[in-house]
């Protein structure tokens, strides 16, 4: 794999919209910190609501002027083993640190304001631009602790969520994979970054050892994993029990603004249709003329589609797909590319897979690991969903209100994606080719709606069990993740023993209750793509969602785009897609 200093410029995102160099950096950085005294002059005085409007007003705007501190965490997933990025993040903790005590205490001062005086508050006229604010802060009255309590927890922020970080380090840095062999013995070098490459040919051999290769690796260290993870899910479970609530569960979905509801209903409609998962595998298994399908065979090709895309033919196909939305979403894929939003290609020690970020006053970016199959193209239109979405919301909505929630999130990326896909298939010219969308799709509905909701039910299992004083364990973990690969996958498709292990790969598990969100997107998207693609006038109503940050809450939000997640209908409808997709594969091979 190449170093850092051997990819191409132009190949690079560009980080000078946050700072120059190291040396700004530290500039801004002092600035901001000396900025901290300012803060302190606030305190005790919120009482008086024209001091309460300034403090407002200086608190979003100081927000505002920290956006160039995501410089040192974009410079740490180039290189996790930059030694200059992993010191510049650790003075940003630092910084945090002080700041988040100050904030927290001069806005207790807020939070015991009477319910009385916070509606009033709320609805004056002179405060219009902080409603979400003082929305917020009645919502989360009842949870909030004393002063001293919410001060103490806030000093604790620069230790607490170490769990991830050692994750971090030790998957990205120091965890080594050997060589696999394939069909005819030769080796090939192995990483995260080309994982999916080996998992999807169609050396059969390649593709098991692939697949033992990356969890085995972890099974290696599953102990350190294991005593890791359940550390995390003790923190998780502690602060929602001192704040007051339930469960960790109950407390991730009520500061998003989550009816529980919707949880149970994602779990219950995707255990009722988990049929259509295991109906997929019977149609990869006779496609590829298997006696036996095998949990390694889900990511193998089934129809010859090994086109190869270069990163400018990648981002020319997305400009056409998501040509439905308008111009000005076009044209900000290309200012993507031609402003270097982008970090495109993989490198040694960069961060493994893909992911967007942004903060108000500079464009997004976007950094993927392109290896130049179709995956990655997908890959890319999805991140660059997440990024447009952010450039609307920072566009259209002021600080207090741009940054929209993770729950909406995966909505704006897997649109893109089922763009994206719906542009292939009417541009696909043989059936052959057809089926390898066919197959792309459906293993898109396998790896967001059903491994998702399959990995949803897995950490809320092992937060359930602390919560319920039972002992957590590293073999209780592989237990319980083993009994939910065979519900989900079936009693015909063939496991591996290293499958035990495969959760302790996911990242996303030191991000408690995230996981279930990518099955929501995707459950979203399905309806927004579809409404899009045949509503001439649609386009304007998805722009506006794309456009409210956090303004409103989530469920609201999605309504704006005619996605309704408090009625079943919307799930059921989801399922009937999939099942199309079933169903004109069959209709194909019937053909």
């Amino acid at each position: 794999m190449k170093n850092r200093s051997e990819i191409e410029e132009k190949y690079k995102w560009d980080l000078s919209k946050f700072c120059k160099d190291e040396k700004d950096f530290y500039a801004k950085l002092d600035a901001m910190t000396k900025k901290l005294e300012e803060f302190k002059a606030f305190e005790g005085k919120l009482s008086d609501d024209d001091t309460l409007l300034k403090y407002l007003k200086f608190k979003y705007k100081f927000y505002e002027d920290t956006c160039f501190d995501l410089y040192a965490n974009l410079r740490q997933s180039e290189d996790a083993s930059n030694r200059a990025a992993n010191e510049m993040c650790e003075k940003l903790g630092m910084f945090y640190s002080k700041l988040s005590p100050i904030v927290t205490s001069i806005e207790t001062e807020i939070d015991k304001f009477s319910l009385a005086k916070l509606n009033r508050l709320k609805d004056d006229a002179k405060f219009s631009a902080y409603k979400r604010f003082f929305e917020q802060t009645i919502r989360h009255k009842k949870h909030n602790l004393s002063k001293k309590e919410e001060i103490l927890l806030a000093k604790m922020g620069e230790c607490l969520g170490g769990c991830s970080d050692s994750y971090d380090k030790f998957s990205d840095v120091d965890l080594k994979f050997d060589k696999i062999k394939d069909k005819n013995g030769k080796e090939h070098e192995f990483s995260q970054s080309n994982y999916s490459l080996y998992a999807e040919s169609d050396d059969r051999v390649l593709r098991e050892n692939a697949f033992r290769e990356i969890n085995s690796k972890r099974g290696d260290f599953i102990h350190f994993l294991a005593a890791n993870y359940i550390s995390n899910v003790k923190e998780d479970c502690v602060i929602a029990k001192v704040r007051k609530y339930k469960s960790a569960l109950e407390e991730s979905l009520y500061c998003e603004e989550i009816d529980t509801r919707v949880y149970d209903m994602l779990i219950k409609k995707v255990r009722e249709n988990v049929a259509l998962q295991q109906r997929y595998f019977e149609l990869k298994r006779r496609m590829l003329k298997l006696d036996k399908f095998a949990i390694y065979d889900t990511f193998a090709p089934v129809a010859k589609n090994t086109k190869k895309f270069t990163y400018d033919e990648a981002i020319e196909i997305i400009k056409k797909a998501v040509a439905v939305l308008g111009d000005e979403y076009v044209n900000l894929v290309q200012r993507a590319k031609d402003e270097r939003w982008i970090d495109v290609f993989p490198n040694k020690n960069k961060t493994s897979g893909a992911f967007s970020t942004a903060n108000k006053g500079a464009t997004p970016v976007v950094l993927t690991n392109f290896e130049g199959n179709l995956e990655g193209v997908f890959t890319l239109a999805h991140e660059l969903g997440h990024a447009i979405h952010s450039y609307f919301s920072n566009k259209t909505q002021p600080i207090q209100t741009a940054y929209y929630t993770i729950f909406v999130a995966e909505v704006a990326s897997t649109t893109n994606e089922q763009l994206l896909l719906q542009y292939l298939l009417k541009n696909a010219k043989t059936d052959a080719e057809r089926i390898s969308y066919y197959d792309y799709f459906l293993k898109e509905m396998r790896s967001c709606i059903f491994r998702q909701t399959m990995f949803a039910e897995f950490e809320e299992f092992a937060h359930a069990e602390y919560e319920k004083e039972h002992p957590l364990s590293c073999e209780l973990l592989c237990e319980k993740y083993k009994e939910l690969n065979d519900f989900y996958h079936g009693k015909k498709v063939v496991q591996i023993p290293q499958m035990q292990y495969e959760w302790a790969r996911i990242p996303h598990f030191y991000n408690s209750f995230y996981v279930y969100k990518y099955a929501i997107g995707l459950i979203c998207s399905l309806k927004i793509s579809s409404q899009l693609l045949q509503e001439k006038n649609f386009a304007k109503k998805y722009i506006k969602f794309l456009s409210s940050g956090c303004s409103k809450d989530p469920v609201s939000l999605l309504q704006i785009a005619d996605c309704d997640l408090t009625q079943e209908k919307t799930f059921d409808d989801a399922f009937s897609m999939c099942e199309k997709y079933i169903e004109n594969w069959e209709n194909v091979l019937r053909a």
